[in-house]
């Protein structure tokens, strides 16, 4: 192809340009000489004005570098989850990098490198000639100049600004005459200050190879699979031929390869003729093919594997971390740039188990609904998290997720600010708030609650924070309707999950101070908004992420102290100077004792709604399980003195019931917390929970008032003003007027607990005035007297009386020496008379209160 024949415009414009250049032409001369000279030269001499704005020297700063995240196996050893990288660089010192490429950069690009002061003006004028008369284009710039324009373009790519970064891009790019000049006035300001082996290192490992590969290291490893200081001569040419077009001559495209064989061969052919390389080193590098090993590096949080979701999470924390910046893009573009080390929280044994429970439960991909499963843990005291999954695969990338459901970016285990879920209603686990609430104003868990069924309404509530709302007729019923609500205690209540127990110990309280109670460990909304606080609130109608509700869980198993979620250990810059990460903060949401007792009751959900959880492994856990309306969402909250972890199955969109996928789904969520504890727990064991506090099992106690001979009505009155639940025993037989109290149970003037269920018994008024005494009449008397009266009479005769044993004493036998007395002999005795006899010596009534026409049994004595 001919070049293009100048027009006479632009041959004048090429010579004002060389005439320009010409005013600096002893300034090149001087910069052939020494850099110092040139240097005073351009700022004192020059009648160019373009040069006054710019520093004494260039700074060369620290090139950008890939961050990576690790995690730690078990053994200690480190695992790579994920790089990240606006330019994939690996920095090397100059001893690490081939001859070979030392030798093709020097002479294609600068062969009098080591001669010149930071500009070529061989090559310089060269091609400025070649350039204003209309010639084949030459560029003409030394490494040194090239060096420079690679540090303002780096500058430029470092702004966060997006319109900065782009005006600072074609400034250091344009093609001009200004720009050029300022380029040689900064080459010679970095040859003055830095050392040749400084600048051609520095060069060759901010060049850009294509695409986000910069630097030689980067380029060996990506390109050809091996390090820099491992490449052949055709390897190194061909990565020296990409800088000279890096996106038109990069070898990961196959249309490249052809371009990049001719420049390569015309590398080999400068290093031959520079004397780097023999005729026969020649003869073979340009025989061989151009073959591209391929090697991505890992890159993104999809490389992460098992821990993909963990490892955005990790991402965001640094997004949202303003030690790294004062707004997220500029966090974000320091993380990729800043070459960190991040060691992670993440225990690998304990996140396979998590996704090993979860697949073996939840399908990716589920026909029934857009359902998925979530389970997160942290370690109780610290906040660590060890454990982050989902039934999901993860992508970042919306091509891939817009190729299958079984793809999200989206982390269902944090908030809307870490992973952009909104959370989930968490049912029956937010009642442990309630719980808590109720101890702290002083009522026990052995008070009993009224939770039989009623129709609600707005004035039976308190909230201080922001009103009841419109609640009207509201018919609760327990989960799947079950039973009619009963009287029970709060222990009891929290086993089983009563929601009708649960709101009538609600309306006794602020529903406001059971949101805080709540906000004490930590609970908000995964949106971000305050949490509501209204009735519906107390059966946990608030979405709320698992990371949220671990973390709280957590609290109570530390005796009340709450330690936020932390994902990074550790952190160490490039230069190994370490970085403080995000720390946890812990906090005292209530009383040691309160939390303890909370976790006693806690303990005792095994034994009800939590029965399919245990791993049985001796090690002892408290927990409480969840189900929202219409079994949308099914939690498993539960924790050990060492390791808190929160499962969830639920709809991610939509309002599918979870029973028709999986059946029963509480089963199923417990399943997987069963999974991932097990193996939590042989790792991190587990040791007995403090035990509850005595007087808050007890609670506060009332002594259940007088109401013998009361109304029903007035009796339940007086015991509901004392904070006692009625019931209503029945009638009973009594004396006393029809429908007056008889008796209760607990009796009168004993202390109970308060909202102890007094059950009432009243009279029916069958009982009159029993018979008199008949002892010592005669039969036929008492039996007359007592028909007389009404009474039904039965006759028991007595006995007569036994006659008693007597003896007789034989003589003394005198006869015998010694004498002999004889032993007595038996006989018998006749009774004595009695006075009794023919006449009553018993009767089994008498006096009281008797049912009309009573059996009066009387003892007569034969």
């Amino acid at each position: 192809m001919f070049a293009k024949k100048p027009s006479k415009s632009g041959l004048v414009g090429g010579l004002l340009a060389f005439v320009g250049m010409s005013a600096v032409a002893s300034v090149l001369i001087a910069a052939a000489v020494t850099p110092a000279i040139a240097v005073t030269g351009l700022t004192t001499n020059s009648a160019l004005g373009v040069f006054d704005e710019l520093p004494e020297y260039l700074k060369i700063n620290q090139l950008a570098e890939k961050t990576s995240i690790y995690a730690k196996a078990s053994d200690g050893t480190e695992v790579l989850l994920a790089s990240f990288y606006a330019q994939n660089r690996v920095t090397v010192p100059l001893d690490e990098i081939s001859p070979y490429v030392i030798d093709a950069a020097i002479a294609t690009e600068d062969p009098r490198f080591y001669e010149h002061g930071g500009v070529d003006l061989i090559g310089t004028a060269r091609a400025i000639l070649s350039n204003a008369s209309g010639g084949d284009v030459q560029g003409g710039s030394s490494i040194s100049q090239q060096y420079v324009k690679n540090i303002l373009v780096q500058r430029a790519e470092e702004l966060a600004d997006p319109d900065a970064r782009k005006a600072a891009y074609i400034a250091a790019t344009q093609t001009s005459i200004e720009r050029k000049l300022k380029e040689m006035k900064l080459a010679i300001s970095i040859e003055s200050k830095y050392s040749k082996d400084e600048i051609l290192n520095g060069y060759l490992n901010i060049a850009s190879f294509g695409g986000r590969t910069y630097g030689i290291e980067a380029a060996a490893q990506y390109y050809f699979g091996v390090k820099a200081k491992d490449l052949t001569l055709a390897q190194a040419a061909s990565l020296i031929a990409t800088v000279n077009n890096p996106n038109n001559l990069r070898i990961d495209y196959e249309e490249n390869i052809q371009a990049n064989t001719d420049r390569r061969n015309y590398v080999l052919e400068r290093m031959l003729a520079e004397g780097k390389i023999t005729q026969k080193e020649y003869k073979a590098a340009v025989a061989e093919p151009v073959t591209p090993v391929i090697t991505p590096p890992s890159t993104g949080c999809q490389t992460a594997g098992g821990a993909a979701f963990f490892c955005d999470y990790v991402t965001w924390v640094i997004k949202n971390d303003k030690a790294f910046g004062a707004t997220v893009d500029e966090r974000w573009n320091n993380f990729q740039r800043g070459g960190y080390k991040i060691m992670t929280t993440l225990n690998l044994d304990v996140q396979a188990a998590t996704n090993a429970a979860i697949d073996e439960r939840v399908a990716k991909v589920v026909d029934e609904g857009n359902i998925a499963a979530a389970s997160v843990s942290v370690e109780v005291g610290t906040g660590r998290i060890l454990a982050m999954g989902q039934s999901k695969d993860y992508s970042a990338d919306p091509e891939v997720v817009a190729t299958g459901a079984n793809y999200t970016s989206v982390n269902y285990s944090t908030d809307s600010r870490y992973g952009s879920s909104t959370g989930f209603p968490v049912g029956s686990t937010y009642k442990v708030f309630t719980l808590t609430e109720w101890l702290k104003n002083g009522h026990g868990l052995n008070e009993m609650v009224d939770g039989k069924n009623r129709i609600w309404t707005g004035k039976e509530f308190t909230n201080s924070c922001e009103g009841v709302g419109d609640l009207n007729n509201w018919n609760l019923q327990n989960f799947d309707g079950r039973g009619t609500g009963r009287v029970e205690s709060a222990l009891q209540s929290l086993i089983n999950s009563w929601n009708t127990n649960f709101m009538m110990m609600a309306s006794k309280l602020d529903l406001c101070k059971i949101r805080k109670t709540a906000e004490s460990f930590g609970v908000h909304r995964a949106d971000l908004k305050t949490l509501t606080s209204n009735p519906m609130a107390v059966l946990g109608s608030n979405e709320i992420a698992p990371l949220t509700m671990a973390v709280a869980a957590a609290g109570f198993a530390n005796q009340g102290k709450v330690c936020s979620a932390i994902a990074i250990d550790e952190i160490t810059d490039r230069n190994g100077k370490k970085v403080d990460p995000p720390k946890s903060k812990c906090n005292q949401a209530v009383p040691a004792n309160i939390a303890n007792t909370v976790a006693y009751a806690m303990s005792r959900v095994i034994e009800g709604s939590a029965r399919w959880a245990s791993p049985n492994d001796g090690i002892p856990f408290i927990s409480k399980t969840g189900t929202s309306d219409n079994s949308e969402h099914n939690w498993m909250m539960g924790t050990t003195t060492k390791v808190s972890t929160v499962s969830w199955i639920g709809n991610v969109t939509g309002h599918v019931n979870v029973g028709e996928y999986v059946f029963p789904p509480y089963v199923f969520v417990q399943g997987i917390w069963r999974g991932v504890m097990a193996t939590a727990n042989s790792i991190y064991g587990g040791d007995a929970f403090p035990a509850p506090d005595p007087n808050l099992m007890k609670g506060k106690s009332v002594t259940v008032p007088a109401i013998d001979g009361l109304t029903l009505k007035q009796a339940q009155e007086l015991i509901e003003s004392v904070g006692l639940t009625f019931k209503d025993g029945g009638e009973m037989d009594s004396e006393k007027p029809k429908g007056t109290v008889v008796k209760s149970d607990p009796p009168s003037g004993e202390n109970t607990a308060v909202g102890a269920e007094i059950t009432v018994y009243t009279s029916n008024q069958s009982l009159i005035a029993g018979p008199g005494t008949t002892l010592g009449m005669t039969q036929a008397a008492a039996t007359s007297s007592l028909q007389s009266g009404g009474w039904v009479v039965q006759v028991i005769l007595a006995p007569s009386p036994t006659p008693t044993p007597c003896f007789s004493q034989p003589p003394v036998d005198n006869t015998v020496n010694p004498p002999v007395t004889p032993a007595p002999v038996p006989s018998t005795c006749p009774a004595p008379p009695s006075p009794n006899v023919g006449k009553v010596i018993a009767q089994d009534v008498v006096g009281g209160f008797v049912k009309p026409g009573a059996t009066v049994t009387i003892t007569v004595q034969q």
